[in-house]
Order: structure tokens, then sequence, then C-alpha cells
């Protein structure tokens, strides 16, 4: 077995391991009836197996990546090619828990979920994360005893690790409050969203924050000492401390319209948004590519990443957002909301509702549901 290394392409692997150039020559041409030779990347598996006396590869195995492998098998005096697709099974997890520190050690740490490769379980408690992050800032307003549990529907390859999935429903319980999430898919939309009970969107214009993993260092006021100046001045932003070159993502979809140096702000990107609102990203170390001035970003892209360029005493980033051109605190301004489920498909989402709740309800938790007693026919959601 041999894996690329950065600058090292198919045809080197095949020369170290002994094959002539016609041969070399061959295969390459075999492999790229499958695949890109040259679009190869650092760390592809390549398998090279001998048989015969002498001996003589009768086949080559190449790992694209998790879900594919290219074979070619000695086929006459030449090479056939394949592609192999790495076979899935479909299954639901379910699976609840209780957050005593963060969220993410609390899913990553999930007994039910030990069979589940750490990478998988890291992905999943971000698809959490994101399912309700328009309505609640786990770096700030998360508390300690707060439980949730959830359904999570995936396609899984036979050595354990998930090729795709996505989460039917979900509840997270903080203070008392019950926030839900099921997923539905509108009749004509190729994909779905998430809803709340009364078929509400969750989701909306803005994300509770620009960063996955930080923590609020300083907040917005009319008068803070700044630290590299000396003096009181207006904060009309939230400073989020994270490590440098942690991913900063547009907290809604809009256009660039600013990117460049801007004295205190240092590296700064400003996006324009509908409805009369601007968001801007300061102290960046660099930008992410597709943010150039004029290009349309999505909610949740990658625009830049933290630094402490401009004037900054550690790395963080600098978050604000203005509307019709007065700053205002993201931490508290109401914004506008996704579409709900629409009249004609009311009655299939209810149906569909109901079945996925029914999974969570198999699920222990320490707070109730919430669940309006007309769903199941009885009080606190039928338990």
């Amino acid at each position: 077995m041999r894996e690329l290394s950065p600058g090292t392409t198919f045809g080197h692997i095949l020369r170290a391991a002994g094959l002539a150039a016609n041969e070399r020559a061959n295969l390459l041409l075999a492999f790229g009836e499958e695949a890109n030779p040259r679009r190869m990347r650092a760390g592809t598996v390549i398998r090279i197996r001998w048989r015969g006396t002498p001996e003589r590869p009768a086949r080559v195995e190449v790992g694209l990546d998790s879900d594919r492998t290219v074979l070619l098998e000695r086929a006459g005096g030449g090479w056939a090619s394949s592609t192999v697709t790495v076979p899935v099974t479909i299954d639901t997890v379910f699976a609840s828990g209780r957050i005593e520190s963060t969220f993410w050690s609390a899913v990553l740490t999930l007994e039910t979920l030990r069979g589940m490769p750490r990478a998988d379980r890291g992905l999943l408690a971000g698809r959490l994360d994101r399912v309700f992050q328009w309505r609640i800032d786990f770096s700030r307003q998360l508390r300690a005893g707060s439980s949730f549990r959830f359904a999570y529907e995936r396609e899984k390859r036979p050595d354990g690790s998930t090729r795709s999935g996505r989460l039917l429903a979900a509840e997270l319980v903080n203070e008392g409050r019950s926030l839900h999430a099921v997923w539905f898919v509108p009749g004509g939309e190729e994909t779905g969203d998430w809803y709340d009970l009364e078929g509400r969107s969750v989701r909306r214009a803005f994300l509770k924050k620009p960063l996955a993993l930080a923590h609020i260092s300083s907040g917005f006021a009319k008068r803070r000492f700044h630290p590299v100046l000396r003096t009181w001045r207006s904060h009309r932003g939230v400073d989020y401390a994270a490590a440098s070159g942690s991913p900063v993502e547009a907290t809604g979809e809009g256009v660039v319209v600013r990117r460049g140096w801007s004295g205190g702000y240092g590296r700064v990107i400003d996006i324009r948004h509908a409805n009369g609102f601007l968001t801007r990203y300061a102290h960046l170390s660099g930008w992410a590519g597709g943010t150039a001035v004029g290009s349309t970003v999505g909610q949740g892209q990658v625009i830049g990443y933290v630094g402490m360029t401009g004037l900054a005493t550690g790395p963080h980033l600098h978050y604000e957002m203005h509307r019709d051109g007065r700053a205002v605190n993201p931490l508290v301004i109401d914004v506008p909301s996704g579409e709900p489920v629409g009249a004609a498909d009311r009655e299939r989402w209810r149906r569909e509702r109901d079945e996925r709740l029914a999974m969570l309800l198999r699920l222990r938790a320490t707070e109730t549901f919430g669940v309006p007693p007309e769903i199941f026919g009885t009080p606190g959601g039928g338990r």
C-alpha cells in the first residue's frame, strides 16, 4: 500500500513500484477513463497486487474517496478499468443526553454513539448546532442541565462511517423552554428544511453568530474602554474570541460590498443583505475564496478567518450589524424568518410531523416536550 504525498503523482508511485514505462502508460490511460490522474489528492491510497512467476502487477486499486475505488485489472495485453462504489445501509440513530459543560462535548460523549467514528459524531453535533443556531446562541444562552434528543437518519458504510445523513426531528430544552425542529420537504421542492411544531420555519435571515466555536469577549455598548487606544468610546459590534485561523461564516445571504484593509478594523468584509441590513466582519487574518467585491455569498458560507489585524490585542472577530445605515445590537434584534409550511402541504405536514415526533417520544428526557395535547391526543405528548 502506498499513499500519494504532496508533489507526488500516480505515475511516480507506479515507477517507484518498478513498473516499466509502457506498463505505466497503459495503466494511466485506463485510469483516465474513470478519473483524472492530475486531480488526485495527497493521501490517496494506492494498492498494487502482484501475481505469477515472475511476479507482475495483476490488479491496482486506487481509493478516490471514502465511497469510490477505481479498479484496474489486467485484461489480455492491456488493462480494464471500473469504479466500485461502497454499498451503504440506511438506519436511524436515536439519542438523548444532558448538557453539563458544552453542547459539543455532550454529543461527542453520548454512549449511544460510541460505535460512530469521532469525526462523524462531530459532524452530527454540527448538524444539531445548525438546526438550533437561528434561535439560540450555544456559546451565550445555553445553561448546564439542558437536555436534548434527536432522530438522525443516515447512510452507513460497512466500516460504520456515515456517507450522508439528516436530522428527522430534534428537541432542545433550555431553562424549561422547549425548542423543536422537524424535517419536512414541501411539495414541488427538491430539498427540505426544519420547522417548529406549528409549521413555522426555524430558519432566520441571519445566524445568531458568525463562528461555530467562540465566546463573546466584548458586547455591544455605547461606552467601552478601548484596550489599545486607552480611551472611552462606543463599541458598535460584538467581539468573539477564537483561535487564529478559525473560519468565519456569513450570517446571512448577501453581496460583498467591501473587502480590504480599513484602519483599526484591519482586514474587513462588508456584506449587504435584503431589507436594509449590512454585516461587517473585522480583524480577519485573510479572506476565503469567492468573496471578491460583487460576489454573492450564502448564509453559513466561510468568508474569512479569525486574526488580529488592525487595532486588536489578540485574535478575535469583531462583528457588526447595521440596518438602514445605523448600527444595531445583533444579539437582540428581531430578524425576518423563513416561509412557513404552505396551506397545500398542511395535511401531509401534520402527518409527517406526528410520525417524527413519535420517534423522539421513544427517548427518555429530563423535561417534557411541551407538545400540544391534540398532536397525540393525550396530555404531555402521550407519555
